[in-house]
């Protein structure tokens, strides 16, 4: 096996002189991107997705002298969060990587190798990839060897990862960089530190990175096999988009979804400031400080006036069916603007039929086409891989063997129109076309074994009816 690997992977061993005289270069655009726009948008959709939203941060001002802001501690300052943007994350990743998707090809021994591959684990990969993705524009898979020699999954995170790309349609990689932060002990303090790994053809070049600059840390093949180290012929990252301009989903709805948790934030301060929504006139009161009066009239529930003096009242109502109309008005807008669907939407009635549903789906899988689009591509580099290691460990040659690769939308139906549309179609539609649109079936290859072998079962049992009366006319 070891032979295989060296005819397939072994590289003269050289330093990429490109990276090793281009440090400078690599500062510069390390620095570049982490603190570029785009990973800040990056953390703000990883933040959001767990609810660390901006109106957490938020502080109560009030208009002082001279009409500006100004900053009390003394004012009700309520900070809720209604996390539709996660809800729209957990349709999206669920409505197309919420099932199993399929790969299919005709040679039976790859089908058989494909499908230890792509296993339950894979498909939980697959769901953090399309998380990834929407949260970060871009999710990145990596391929790869541990030290067992065992063939395995790792995901990165999309804000560590500086992919620096051969041409404008962002599909081909010259190098990809990752900055991250382990912990070191440095005597007796465990400190975080900044390391850089720089991924080429010709393996990983390690980096320390302190205040800005790089410092040469040594040389690392993708995988060592006994004495010898080996390199994919290819950079070993594969990404996953959301979309072709790697545009995150909170992009699109991050100034609805803070202007829903201010109303809902406003509206309750509004209402535990309720003694407040009532302004009280004075007339002649004996006393100098208008806080006093307040004290005064929170412990004893009275307050001294002079001579004609009084008390008068003006009261202000918070309106609750303003409140609820913006409500609406903001989680009806995030919807639309994250396309994603309404799960109590009228259109689903007590028996909704196909067109309501395909109406209702009709904004969220405009995302999903395009994420399908992408993560094909995506698994499509991904299969390079996976052929190169079933033949260098010996299973075969499948390079050339073509994979059918179907997404199975999660898709609200009516099960029964579906069914009488099963019904209806036979005759019209081959038998497997019609088992695949049947709502009860999850395995269509599985379902049609089972119909064969309960044919072959009946015709036994009817043969076995006749056996030794000569026949179903009873003639020996």
């Amino acid at each position: 096996m070891f032979e295989i690997f060296r005819n397939i992977f072994f590289k003269e061993k050289k330093i990429d002189k490109n990276l090793e005289t281009n440090v400078r270069y690599l500062e510069y655009i390390i620095t570049q991107f982490i603190n570029s726009k785009k990973r800040y948008e990056m953390l703000t959709g990883e933040r959001y997705y767990r609810g660390i939203h901006d109106i957490l941060f938020r502080k109560r001002e009030i208009i002082g002298e001279g009409g500006k802001l100004q900053e009390v501690d003394n004012l009700p300052n309520n900070k809720r969060i209604d996390n539709q943007y996660e809800k729209l994350v957990d349709q999206k990743i669920n409505y197309l990587l919420g099932k199993p998707i399929t790969f299919y090809t005709e040679n039976e021994e790859y089908q058989k190798y494909l499908s230890q591959v792509f296993n339950s684990n894979f498909f939980r990969i697959m769901k953090k990839l399309g998380e990834d993705s929407i949260n970060n524009g871009i999710a990145w898979l990596y391929p790869h060897y541990d030290s067992n020699g065992d063939f395995l999954f790792r995901v990165f995170e999309p804000t560590e990862i500086l992919p620096v790309w051969r041409d404008e349609a962002h599909t081909i990689l010259e190098f990809v960089i990752r900055v991250f932060v382990v912990q070191e002990w440095t005597g007796n303090c465990l400190e975080d530190v900044e390391k850089v790994e720089v991924y080429g053809v010709n393996g990983i070049e390690k980096y320390g990175y302190k205040y800005g600059s790089l410092k040469y840390e040594g040389h690392e093949d993708y995988f060592v096999f006994g004495e010898n180290g080996y390199n994919w012929a290819k950079i070993p990252f594969i990404p996953f988009k959301f979309n072709s301009l790697e545009k995150p989903l909170i992009k699109r709805v991050k100034t609805l979804q803070d202007g829903l948790n201010k109303i809902i934030s406003t509206f309750e301060n509004n209402l535990d400031e309720d003694p407040r929504n009532t302004i009280l006139i004075l007339k002649n009161y004996d006393g100098q400080n208008l806080g006093e009066f307040r004290k005064n009239l929170a412990e004893v529930g009275a307050v001294k006036v002079k001579g004609d003096g009084g008390v008068e009242s003006l009261s202000i109502e918070v309106n609750s069916e303003n409140y609820t109309a913006m409500l609406k008005i903001f989680k009806d807008a995030i919807i639309e603007n994250g396309r994603g669907f309404n799960a109590k939407d009228d259109r689903l009635g007590s028996n909704p039929n196909e067109m309501n549903i395909q109406s209702m789906y009709a904004d969220i899988d405009l995302d999903a086409a395009g994420m399908e689009t992408e993560f094909k591509a995506g698994l499509e580099k991904l299969i390079y891989f996976i052929n190169l290691h079933l033949f260098n460990t010996g299973a075969g040659d499948f390079e050339k063997e073509k994979i059918d690769i179907i997404f199975n939308k999660d898709i609200l139906v009516n099960e029964t129109q579906s069914i009488e549309n099963c019904a209806k179609s036979i005759g019209i539609l081959s038998d497997e076309t019609i088992i695949s649109m049947h709502p009860w079936v999850k395995d269509v290859k599985a379902e049609m074994e089972k119909i064969k072998a309960q044919k072959e079962n009946e015709m036994l049992d009817y043969n076995g009816a006749f056996k030794g009366s000569g026949g179903p006319d009873g003639e020996e």
